[in-house]
């Protein structure tokens, strides 16, 4: 006979399947999206019935939501998650990071990090192995998610915001919420991916997501097609039916120990999509250049690109360009400035450049927040945007030496 049920009896099937172990963790394996090897799962619950069968999510978790007794389920796959990953320690198995689903209710919890913290402590689970998937609802629901986020992330757990793109929730919020990880929901992937103004979305989500340093996840990937814009698009890790189906705990065992990719790595030259060459490139001049502007020198304007490691954390993030030189020159040795004010004139750079200068470059002795001198490297690069005839210079500016 088929389990029936209602809001009545809801409680009472929950703890009496709970305590008979009938809500087991099935595991939905994780792929490098360039690769093809497990970098992580997600733990789902799945309840069996009294003969046997797997009884559809769709049929308990609704009502289990509406009476706040999802709670209850998410500690206990929690629990679940980390004996199977202690079992696998013991053992020497490889592990990786295993993301357990967490309702919105948990955000009105008290003492849930602690709570958090007793439970994957308790299995002597590396907490790195253990990732908090929030729902995107959470996102709404008008408590402090951020603070919420935050204390999860300083007690060493990493944060997922998971099915994006299927609620209300806003790049206003995702800015501001100090996740490590989001998943793209799989209602923004149909068919192929062959529809334009779907692949734009797409496209632009996966861009905002690395420029906020998110790792991302798309979720329901069925098709090589999806899998190959996905990986055009620099989406990091896919997870759905194309790789593999939720498994048993035995067969996740198993898929861990002995999986190999289907098909040979590529040359990660080559696979990977324009978007990752660029982001790599960056990476390598920030790496450099502790200070990068963009400034529109037709316009009088700039915008700090990268603000990090530099002698003074003093300079402002945008503004007018002639401001920021005497800003600059403010910060250096008294015989140092009119050099730099007269270096990087604005009118006298514009004539140049018409003129054919395409760089120029002075050293400076800039005051740190330390109250030292150090010289300092500023270089300006001349450049034109296709679309505009505004003569437009990238700042890179670095300490070095002394002479």
């Amino acid at each position: 006979m088929k389990t029936v049920f209602t809001e009545d009896n809801i409680n009472a099937l929950l703890d009496k399947a709970i305590a008979e172990k009938k809500i087991v963790a099935y595991y939905q394996p994780k792929y490098d999206a360039v690769t093809g090897h497990i970098n992580g799962a997600e733990a789902l619950a799945r309840w069996i019935d009294e003969d046997g069968s797997i009884i559809p999510p769709y049929q308990f978790i609704p009502l289990l939501e509406k009476s706040m007794l999802i709670t209850k389920l998410d500690w206990y796959i929690l629990d679940e998650v980390c004996a199977f990953l202690s079992r696998e320690i013991k053992r020497g198995a490889k592990n990786v990071t295993v993301s357990v689903n967490f309702s919105r209710f948990h955000t009105k919890e008290e003492n849930f990090v602690t709570h958090l913290c007793e439970v994957v402590d308790s299995y002597s689970v590396p907490r790195k192995l253990i990732e908090v998937e929030i729902t995107e609802s959470a996102l709404v629901d008008g408590t402090n998610i951020i603070q919420f986020i935050s204390d999860i992330r300083n007690d060493n757990f990493s944060v997922a915001i998971d099915d994006f793109g299927s609620g209300l929730s806003s790049l206003t919020f995702v800015k501001d919420v100090p996740a490590n990880v989001l998943k793209i929901d799989k209602s923004l992937l149909s068919g192929n991916c062959e529809n334009e103004k779907e692949r734009i979305v797409l496209e632009s989500i996966f861009n905002f997501a690395q420029r906020l340093k998110l790792a991302t996840v798309a979720e329901g990937v069925e098709t090589k097609e999806q899998l190959g814009f996905l990986r055009t698009c620099g989406c990091e890790t896919i997870q759905g039916y194309y790789f593999s189906k939720p498994v048993t705990e035995s067969e996740y065992a198993d898929i861990l120990e002995n999986h190999e990719p289907d098909e040979q790595s590529e040359d990660i030259l080559v696979t990977q999509p324009a978007a990752s060459a660029t982001q790599l490139l960056l990476d390598a001049v920030f790496m450099c250049y502790p200070l990068v502007i963009m400034s529109n020198l037709s316009r009088n304007s700039f915008y700090m690109m990268v603000y990090e490691n530099f002698t003074t954390r003093s300079c402002p993030s945008t503004g007018v360009y002639t401001e920021l030189i005497m800003h600059g020159a403010s910060t250096m040795l008294p015989e140092d400035q009119q050099l730099f004010i007269d270096t990087f004139d604005i009118n006298d750079q514009i004539n140049a450049y018409n003129n054919g200068q395409r760089t120029r470059r002075v050293v400076t002795r800039q005051k740190g927040d330390d109250g030292i001198y150090r010289p300092v490297e500023t270089t300006n690069y001349y450049v034109k945007n296709p679309s505009s005839d505004d003569i437009l210079a990238i700042t890179l500016s670095r300490p070095v030496p002394e002479e």
